[in-house]
């Protein structure tokens, strides 16, 4: 029997007229059908062993009904849980097989809850997920059923009850009364929507041509400064430092016939030089502009 996806109410209830077809069992035959089960994979008696049990998946499923999820879903998701657990009791611990099989349906259906209830990812931490499943309980009894902030003494009775901090249960009360807003939605008829109002954290078209600009005189200067290089400095440098996969050591002794320790101290003299070059040459290039911005002050002070 595949108890995996319902896809429409059509088969909600096909599923709850399966229900009714299978008998409760008694714990001896539910024992041995799990045996069977477990020991040689007798399709059969998973059958009737998950079958007997589509009732306890309907009920918790119908539990969750308050989070504005089609029924359908949340059974497909609770019978998930159900064949899992199915897959992994044990009938030798002694336990009933429902007490058992809840556990893995209520915790297949909140994960769906979790996950489809809001387009926004919520409830990643066990706080949160605590709270998600919790505060609407805990407000009817506090006969707090607006959808406004809470009063602070209510918001420590919550923390208390949850162990969760202060915080985390006003975040999650202005979440879940909050509601989610289209990025495309409108602020008003002249204020544009609100996708319009984010900030844009990337670089701006300026910096991004600055950074360019930046980089291609680096390059040159880089280039530039290769001159100060011998031809096997050079070659070591660029085939150490300079390429995207550069070769080992061990190659390059076995080019210039010398150790892997020799070509280490090339290397590391090629980079002493070349840095040397680098910074002379920036320097050269900074002397150069500031004398010719002297040189153009002096020309506009200049009478016509």
């Amino acid at each position: 029997m595949n108890v995996k996806k319902l896809d429409s109410e059509n088969s909600l209830d096909r599923l709850m007229a399966e229900a009714r077809r299978f008998p409760m069992l008694s714990l001896e035959e539910e024992r041995d059908l799990a045996t069977r089960w477990r020991d040689e994979r007798d399709r059969d008696a998973l059958n009737q062993l998950v079958g007997s049990h589509l009732r306890l998946v309907l009920k918790m499923a119908r539990g969750f009904l308050g989070y504005g999820l089609p029924l359908a879903d949340l059974v497909s998701e609770g019978n998930v849980g159900l064949m899992r657990a199915a897959e992994k009791f044990d009938p030798e611990r002694g336990f009933r097989f429902s007490t058992y099989a809840a556990w893995w349906i209520r915790a297949a259906i909140q994960e769906h809850v979790l996950y489809s209830w809001s387009l926004v990812k919520i409830g990643t931490t066990a706080a949160q997920k605590k709270l998600f499943f919790n505060l609407r309980r805990l407000k009817a009894r506090l006969e707090e059923l607006e959808d406004g902030e809470l009063s602070d003494e209510s918001i420590d009775w919550i923390a208390e009850e949850l162990s969760v901090p202060r915080d985390e249960v006003t975040a999650m009360n202005r979440r879940l009364t909050g509601g989610d807003f289209s990025l495309n939605g409108e602020l008003s008829e002249d204020n544009g929507s609100w996708l319009e109002r984010l900030v844009d954290t990337g670089p701006t078209p300026e910096r991004i041509a600055v950074d360019a600009s930046e980089r291609r005189w680096r390059r040159r200067l880089l280039d530039e400064s290769l001159i100060v290089l011998n031809d096997r400095e050079r070659h070591i440098l660029s085939e150490r430092r300079l390429r995207e996969e550069p070769q080992t050591l061990q190659d390059l002794s076995e080019t210039y016939g010398i150790s892997r320790e020799r070509v280490r101290q090339i290397e590391n003299r090629a980079i002493e030089k070349l840095s040397k070059a680098m910074h002379e040459a920036a320097a050269d290039a900074a002397r150069l502009n500031r004398d010719q911005g002297n040189s153009d002050n002096g020309r506009s002070l200049e009478p016509a």
